[in-house]
């Protein structure tokens, strides 16, 4: 019934009949099927209408592209991306090598991921969320070949399928595309066409199955549910299970006595103090010299609380954007306590060049916590 339709669809009986004489069963299939927003880019693959004719009429590599996929009902940009890419498949230079199939659902992207030898995805970086129908295909033996983005960027492997780079060259999207498809192009003709084809006596690539057997063994086990499953375990639910356990046991007390001591870190936060500070004079200032080693103690006053503040020591540097990030945390220890007096110091020093500040932070801290953010006050200095 989809070929019934789809036949019916293409109008001219004519360009039926030719298209039917041009469509190759033994050609490389390359499939393109989801949703049609603007940053997949389904139209990557037409930046250069006159290089991608070559590439699909080239009779040593029969190559046919499939794609199919649908647009939000308010979507008039991808709307047009199906329009554009409808008209290009009826260009006779086109004909059964550029194939839109149209209703597409559930049943027509299963025959998809599991039909084709290849799995095209070309997001503009880097919105892809995850890109879901490439790991659907991989399990089906199809091999990916797909932007650095969502999921290919953990799940490449070199020699398991292909990929473009997850690292902008311009900021202009127009050229980025144009340096994309030149890239989709190029892969396409000096390495998956040529593998694909370089078959031996039995008729088929060796080389090829090897890149679809590495896809399978290399890429898939890392993408099953059985291995989400185990990650939600071992990251997630038995930590919380056992703390869980840790905090109810003796009617919540190990609960309530963290809860006092928050209270008590509340109470007293704004009271502590800084007693005294030892550093160099170019530190005073924020700044650092390369190469140098540098020796920082500090003096603090808890006022009662017990070993119940940390010291940091963080490294920033400024881009040229004027944007300011973090190049490195150096925790201090405690080298002596006299009463309420806590003595922290660190060694510090870089041996990158460049321009650097300094600055130091204060926090509570408490081994019974599960992480630093579940209590997140914090104190700056320079």
């Amino acid at each position: 019934s989809f070929r019934d339709t789809w036949l019916k669809n293409q109008g001219d009986p004519s360009r039926i009949v030719s298209l039917m004489d041009k469509i190759n069963p033994n050609a490389l299939l390359i499939g393109f099927g989801r949703r049609f927003a603007t940053y997949k880019r389904a139209h990557l693959l037409f930046t250069d209408l006159e290089r991608l004719s070559k590439i699909v009429n080239n009779p040593d590599y029969p190559v046919q592209f499939l794609f199919t996929g649908k647009a939000h009902p308010h979507d008039g940009a991808g709307q047009g991306l199906i329009k554009r890419i409808i008209e290009i498949s009826r260009r006779p230079e086109f004909l059964g090598k550029i194939i839109f199939l149209e209703n597409y659902d559930m049943q027509l992207a299963r025959r998809l991921v599991s039909g084709v030898d290849i799995w095209l995805n070309t997001p503009t970086r880097p919105l892809e969320a995850s890109g879901t129908s490439g790991e659907k295909a991989l399990m089906n033996g199809v091999v990916n070949f797909s932007v650095l983005d969502g999921w290919w960027l953990e799940g490449y492997r070199e020699g398991a399928g292909w990929a473009l780079t997850e690292k902008r060259t311009y900021q202009n999207q127009e050229h980025q595309d144009q340096l994309d498809a030149a890239t989709i192009y190029s892969i396409l003709e000096t390495e998956i066409l040529p593998l694909y084809y370089a078959r031996n006596k039995k008729g088929y690539s060796e080389g090829w199955i090897k890149v679809v057997k590495n896809s399978i063994a290399q890429i898939a086990p890392h993408y099953t549910m059985k291995r989400q499953l185990d990650d939600y375990y071992n990251k997630f639910y038995n930590k919380l299970a056992k703390r869980f356990h840790m905090l109810s046991a003796n009617d919540n007390a190990k609960a309530k006595e963290i809860a006092a001591w928050k209270e008590e870190v509340v109470a007293k936060w704004d009271s502590i103090e800084i007693v005294s500070c030892d550093k160099l004079e170019d530190l005073k200032a924020g700044d650092i010299e390369s190469g140098k080693e540098y020796t920082i103690t500090y003096v603090i006053d808890e006022k009662g609380l017990n070993d119940a503040v940390g010291l940091e020591l963080v490294t920033t540097y400024t881009t040229a954007d004027g944007k300011q990030h973090v190049y490195s945390v150096e925790p201090f220890s405690v080298i002596k306590k006299e009463g309420d007096l806590y003595t922290f110091q660190v060694k510090h020093s870089l041996s990158n060049a460049g321009s650097f500040k300094v600055s130091y932070r204060m926090f509570p801290k408490n081994p019974e916590l599960p992480h630093r953010q579940d209590f997140c006050y914090v104190r700056w200095f320079i």
